[in-house]
């Protein structure tokens, strides 16, 4: 089975993609899931994994009801408040629905780059434990040590980090990723997609320029905490659902079938309980 455990749909009317402006240009417009269907299934894409794009519990709402008539759909990672007084009973609310798997506060849009690490915060990620629900860090290179610390805090929390933590690959930015990630790799068993890695790459990329970004981190997380994603439609930014997919192809040729196999869909099934 194939899972692509990054993908988006939006509808630009609902109002609360701030970060979503015309200045993107081909993004600017609504995706629907059978838009997504129509690349992804002819890939052999069996199941997806819907992320938020807004942080409203209007957006998770949103996708539930997407989820619910996709069967495509294996799961949905929303948003909720986790700073609010009701975070626990929004979360058990949610995880009511059997789609739900998780939360993914927008870390990189906040100005305080150790906000996770609140102590007004504890009782939601204590609450995501028990919920067995997925914490998913939307970061930057900057955040990997504050990641470092709430992990070493919360060491029961299933945690997937988003886009590799989103190396500046287009500048040659390897360091200090590269230690960064592999100490949160090492201390921690926190998962990793592989995903977004060409639009970090930017204009021009190709399967060398990934190569050592995407070698490392197989290095550090292994073949059993790394998930394949799209990061469809952010993608086309940058290149084809099939750019990406032939390039994932190169990218694991030297891996053991079994490898790959994990990496494109059985760590998804297991990390996303799907």
């Amino acid at each position: 089975m194939v899972v692509d455990a990054h993908a988006h749909v939006w509808q630009l009317a609902r109002g609360d993609y701030a970060w979503l402006t015309p200045e993107l240009g081909s993004i600017h417009r609504d995706f629907t899931i059978d838009d997504y269907a129509a690349v992804a299934t002819a890939h052999e894409v069996d199941r997806v994994v819907l992320v938020q794009a807004a942080p409203t519990a209007a957006e998770t709402t949103h996708l539930l009801r997407v989820a619910s008539s996709a069967p495509i759909v294996g799961g949905v990672v929303g948003w909720a408040d986790l700073a609010g007084p009701a975070a626990r009973r929004e979360l058990e609310s949610r995880a009511a629905d059997p789609v739900f798997k998780g939360v993914r506060p927008m870390l990189q849009d906040l100005p305080d780059p150790d906000w996770i690490l609140q102590p007004a915060l504890r009782p939601s990620l204590v609450a995501l434990a028990e919920l067995d629900l997925v914490l998913e860090l939307l970061i930057n290179p900057m955040h990997l040590p504050y990641a470092l610390t709430l992990l070493d805090r919360h060491a029961d929390l299933r945690v997937v980090v988003c886009h590799g933590a989103k190396p500046d690959i287009g500048a040659g930015g390897f360091q200090p990723w590269a230690n960064d990630i592999a100490a949160l790799a090492r201390n921690t068993n926190a998962a990793c997609k592989l995903s977004g890695l060409v639009n970090e790459a930017g204009p021009g990329w190709n399967v060398e320029s990934l190569r050592p970004y995407v070698d490392h981190l197989l290095e550090c997380f292994g073949p059993d905490r790394v998930v394949w994603g799209s990061d469809w439609p952010v993608l086309t930014l940058a290149a084809t659902y099939t750019e990406w997919s032939t390039a994932t192809d190169h990218l694991l040729a030297d891996h053991p079938c079994t490898d790959r196999a994990k990496i494109l869909g059985d760590n998804a099934r297991r990390v996303y309980r799907l």
